[in-house]
């Protein structure tokens, strides 16, 4: 199998003796994931069957390049390699050994299969738990949508489960560290009594949601010496790639189970901790290295040019002098050199901004012959219309782009809305009537039409009444020629097909959609055809449909209603704004061909570099301020957080300082030619630009001039 050429540094961690554990750390982009990946090639190639090999990541998306080889036609024959993730791990563990300690962990129903809950299926039942609660009186002083209350007390449910302390203590933890208006901890109680009658509720109905599958492994399964000797037995190799990134949990699973495997390539990348916010602890993934025999650093980076590392490390010192990972703050060269690597677009208004970011961005295209997919534009956030403005702006300049939003509610994407909107045309048992303008958007989606067309097809044929499409043919002739009789042909299509399938009876939500795309809208002349966004949203909204159903169904709630229909409930908990899970097709479909446009952090987390970076929005406090989640809190429900502590605002200056410091270091370190600061006297919101990124360039880039 042929591979990159290795340094002498990662030759040493490959060529390890296959008894041991190696500790390997060193800023991002110094080639240790094409160590690990090495390493797992030459245990495959020494021998060792794949089936003793664990490749664990903190998430999913950070397997690629260990995938890559893993489904390679070289890789040897025999056992495959299992990669997974400690959640991952824990759910295997609860699925295979349910029956040994179900009835002893409280479980209402041990001798009934579990059922595995997905961040949707979670906030469904969350939010059957908690409305009624919300008629009472709860959370009376929250001004928050439903969705993102339902989410950060599941997001504390979760912390306390991977951080190691008792669900029962949210509240309370939550209460001590409050420096404020009496008035908010009552919220803390009432987040704590959901919390606690989720739970009960879950074990009444033998469903695991992620903190769940994570308690009843650490507390039930982990210290039974059967499920013990299973994974002692069944894995002797592990490489655990991006420790920092993961859960103190998981990091105490490795603490008892690295003594006994064979061989252990454990990897650090410093300066991240970017999952912070998700329970990532550095600090324990740091005192792992006390349990390896040998410890290497790798330094040099293959990624950063000299120039682009100087201003990395000049930026992280001057935001955070208390960062140990920044180095010492550097000159940033000499003017002329710093305009190969630190370019600034100025303008005085914010669309300005955008048309000369995207002025450049076909220049390097075009003109320098840059990849696409080398170019990425950031931002600490991605609202719709800044998304939209974008993306318009490189369509219209014949830029192919993506764009990555996981925290994205799937019924804010357009295809979704077409599809579930046509979804509701075909399932009038639903009672469920979309507007007019919902249909006519659906039609400009479905059809690949404009939305002047679209809403005359609408006027015309749909009866929201009845919920019902009249022919094409039934239009006045006038009418039929504005409308056009190519968009019409496609019409009366999809016409046909929506009222056979209500005369062949409903089929699950899913499948309908999986027919629906595959039947009509992907093929050539509709909307979806050649509109590979759209795919990905629709592959991503199916997959959610089926994960939900599979959730759903073995322990439904309500289901005496006659009425009762899954797909039905789904329509509903999608308009409630439930968050759609993480899909892995949506951090790869178009890589190879697009522009990325994303939020930084989401950048972050594919872990990849690229040539060219446009940084939006340096004035914007969403650099480094912390996300307003009064029902939770990332730093106080941490394991270096001192129980009892209160939160102030020096905690809360300095915790801002290193999360900035931090992502300003990641983002440079993956970038390998030059940096774009976008900055327009306005900002997005219409403000002037005053943020602490911005001071901090102009900090560095004055300290450049005067030397």
């Amino acid at each position: 199998m042929s591979g990159p050429e290795l340094t002498h540094d990662q030759l040493s961690v490959v060529s390890a003796p296959l008894r041991g554990r190696v500790f390997l750390h060193g800023p991002a982009g110094n080639g240790k994931s094409t160590a690990g990946v090495a390493r797992l090639k030459l245990l495959l190639e020494s021998g060792v069957p794949g089936e003793n090999i664990l490749v664990l990541t903190p998430q999913r998306t950070l397997q690629d390049t260990y995938l890559a080889l893993i489904h390679s036609p070289e890789s040897p024959a025999g056992g495959e390699v299992t990669p997974l993730t400690v959640g991952g791990l824990a759910r295997r563990m609860c699925d295979l050994f349910w029956p040994l300690a179900a009835e002893k962990a409280g479980f209402s129903r041990p001798d009934r299969p579990p059922s595995f809950l997905t961040l949707e299926s979670s906030q469904y039942y969350m939010a059957h738990i908690v409305r009624p609660l919300l008629e009472e009186g709860y959370f009376e002083s929250v001004t928050m949508d439903r969705n993102r209350l339902y989410s950060q007390i599941l997001d504390s449910l979760n912390k306390s489960a991977a951080v190691g302390f008792p669900s029962t203590e949210i509240g309370s933890r939550l209460d001590s560290a409050w420096f404020g208006d009496p008035g908010q901890r009552r919220i803390y109680a009432d987040a704590q009594d959901c919390a606690t009658r989720f739970r009960e509720f879950c074990l009444q109905h033998n469903l695991l949601d992620f903190s769940l599958q994570l308690d009843f492994f650490w507390k039930f399964l982990w210290p039974d010496q059967t499920v013990r000797n299973y994974l002692l037995h069944t894995y002797r190799h592990m490489i655990y790639d991006n420790i920092e990134e993961d859960v103190p949990r998981a990091h105490d699973l490795l603490h008892d189970w690295l003594p006994v495997l064979e061989s252990v390539l454990l990897i650090y990348d410093e300066g991240a901790g970017y999952r912070h916010f998700l329970g990532a602890d550095v600090h324990t993934a740091w005192a792992l290295r006390e349990l390896c025999e040998t410890e290497v650093a790798f330094h040099d980076s293959f990624v950063m040019s000299k120039g682009i590392e100087r201003l990395g490390a000049s930026l992280a010192a001057t935001i955070d002098t208390a960062f140990k990972f920044a180095g010492p703050r550097q000159t940033v060269e000499t003017e002329s050199d710093r305009e190969v690597h630190l370019r600034l677009i100025t303008a005085r208004f914010y669309p300005d901004l955008l048309d000369r970011i995207v002025e450049e961005i076909r220049g390097l295209v075009i003109d320098s012959g840059r990849a696409p997919s080398e170019i990425v534009i950031l931002a600490p956030y991605l609202s719709d219309a800044l998304r939209f403005a974008l993306t318009s702006r490189l369509e219209a300049g014949g830029l192919p782009w993506r764009t990555l939003r996981p925290s994205r509610s799937l019924r804010d994407e357009s295809a979704a809305q077409a599809l579930l909107t046509l979804a509701a045309l075909a399932h009038p048992q639903w009672n469920v009537r979309p507007s007019p303008f919902d249909v006519a958007y659906a039609f400009m989606q479905a059809l690949g039409t404009d939305l002047v067309r679209a809403q005359l097809l609408a006027e015309i044929v749909y009866r929201a009444k009845n919920i019902s499409l009249s022919s094409f043919d039934d239009i006045n002739p006038e009418k039929q020629e504005r409308i056009t009789f190519v968009l019409g042909n496609r019409y009366s299509i999809l016409r046909d097909w929506l009222q056979a399938y209500r005369l062949a009876g409903p089929l699950p939500l899913d499948h309908f959609l999986r027919r629906l795309f595959g039947e009509v809208l992907s093929q050539p002349g509709f909307g979806f055809h050649r509109n590979l966004d759209a795919a990905r949203v629709a592959g991503s909204l199916v997959e959610s449909v089926r994960k939900f159903r599979l959730a759903m169904e073995p322990a439904i709630v309500d289901v005496d209603h006659p009425d009762f229909d899954l797909g039905h409930e789904y329509i509903n908990m999608l308009q409630d704004g439930v968050l759609a899970a993480l899909y892995l097709d949506s951090w790869k479909a178009g890589s190879e061909t697009a522009v990325l446009v994303a939020p930084a952090y989401s950048f972050l987390m594919m872990n990849r570099p690229a040539s060219v970076q446009f940084w939006l929005d340096p004035g914007s406090s969403g650099w480094y301020q912390r996300l307003d989640q009064p029902l939770t809190h990332s730093q106080v429900l941490s394991r270096e957080w001192p129980e009892g502590n209160t939160w102030t605002f020096a905690d809360e200056e300095r915790a801002n300082s290193e999360t900035m410091a931090r992502l300003v270091l990641g983002l440079v370190r993956r970038c390998r030619d030059r940096i774009y600061l976008g900055i327009s006297d306005l900002g997005e919101g219409g403000f002037e630009q005053r943020g602490r990124l911005l001071y901090a360039f102009q900090s560095v880039l004055n300290d450049n001039l005067e030397q």
